[in-house]
Order: C-alpha cells, then sequence, then structure tokens
C-alpha cells in the first residue's frame, strides 16, 4: 500500500476558489478532499492543513474563519497547523495612499519542514501537495536530490485558478483539481462540536 500524507496550503486554496467565483466550496471537508484525490491503490495516512488567523479588522470575516477551524477540528485524520499574519504597510503606486494589509507568514516555512520531517521519519511514500505556491520549489529540490528519498514522490494538486510552472517542473506528478471533487467534499451545513454546540456554514459560502 502507498502511503500518502496530503499538505494543504490553506490561504492558496482559499483564494483560489474565491478567484475561481467557487465560495460555495469553502465549507470543505479537507479529508474527504484529498482522499478524493488518491489512486487505487493509496491509502490516506493524515492530512494537514496550513492556515493562520486572520488579523483583518473585518469582524465578520474573522468569525467564517473561527466558525471553520473549530468545525475542521471536529474530524478526524486532520491535523491544522497555525502560522501568524502580522499588518504590513502598502503603497499604491497609483494614488500614492499606504493601507495597512496583513501578510502570513511560516506557511510555506511550515509545509517544507512538516513534509521532510515525515520524509525523514519515513511516514508516507508520497506527499500530496495542494498549493501553487512556487515558494515550496526548493523543498521539492532537496527531496529530489537525496538519494535516502529516492522512492519517494511528491505530486502537486493544483487549486483553482492557480498555477506555478517552477512547481509542475519540480514534481513528480501534477492534477488539477475540478469543480466535482470540491461539490462532493463538503462538510454538512451544520456540524456540531464536542460540547454539542451547532457551527453553521457561512451564509456568503453557501
Amino acid at each position: 500500500m502507498n502511503r500518502v500524507i496530503a499538505y494543504i496550503d490553506g490561504y492558496n486554496l482559499y483564494h483560489g476558489l474565491c478567484d475561481a467565483g467557487w465560495q460555495r466550496y469553502l465549507w470543505l471537508n479537507l479529508p474527504k478532499l484529498t482522499e478524493s484525490l488518491l489512486k487505487p491503490g493509496q491509502e490516506l495516512m493524515l492530512t494537514k492543513y496550513f492556515t493562520s488567523r486572520t488579523i483583518v479588522e473585518d469582524q465578520a470575516k474573522r468569525q467564517r474563519q473561527t466558525t471553520y477551524i473549530e468545525a475542521l477540528q471536529t474530524l478526524n485524520n486532520l491535523q491544522i497547523i497555525e502560522g501568524k499574519q502580522h499588518a504590513e504597510p502598502y503603497t499604491c503606486f497609483n494614488c500614492h495612499q499606504t493601507r495597512i494589509i496583513p501578510r502570513e507568514k511560516m506557511t510555506d516555512i511550515n509545509i517544507a519542514v512538516e513534509m521532510l520531517s515525515d520524509m525523514f521519519k519515513n511516514k508516507l511514500d508520497t506527499a500530496l501537495l495542494i498549493s501553487a505556491d512556487s515558494d515550496l520549489v526548493p523543498v521539492i529540490k532537496r527531496i529530489r536530490s537525496d538519494s535516502d528519498f529516492r522512492t519517494k514522490r511528491v505530486i502537486i494538486a493544483i487549486p483553482p485558478h492557480r498555477f506555478s510552472k517552477d512547481l509542475a517542473n519540480e514534481a513528480h506528478g501534477l492534477l488539477h483539481i475540478g469543480r466535482s471533487r470540491f461539490a462532493q467534499s463538503l462538510l454538512p451545513k451544520a456540524v456540531t462540536r464536542n460540547d454539542g454546540f451547532k457551527l453553521e456554514c457561512p451564509e456568503t459560502w453557501s
């Protein structure tokens, strides 16, 4: 049996779905999605979801994220790994006005560390990376160049409206996640926490 661990770049997937106009698929059951991408003879060992808590002023947006993370925490076979965000000034080249925007930190590093650690500990045969972030090219090069990992494979699953030629060139394989995969991998409209509290899918995601 070919052991698979999935590594999901949360914001890359989120923004890809939003750019595609597929907000109705944001309420995702991530282990179910990754399971749907496996080939015969593969077994999903774990799904790792990488994200960071948003620091935007929009309270509703923060609440949607919190609700979703709490819903994910009810699932088995899923590990959530959080990075950080920090405020960064951005100056518009057209109007020259400066505003503060949140920047995500540590996600690509966290993915690289987790993937290499799992490789060294021989926890997997195939790494399934859901991302199109070219910052992850170095870790794939490192895996491919190490004779200890000669039997390991890294497969890239590209989120909608995303692509990285560099990432695709380094990976052992590439696949695109179609609309039907997302449609068939949604959480129930209401998810119950261990304490009995019901978490509802945000209205703007349905």
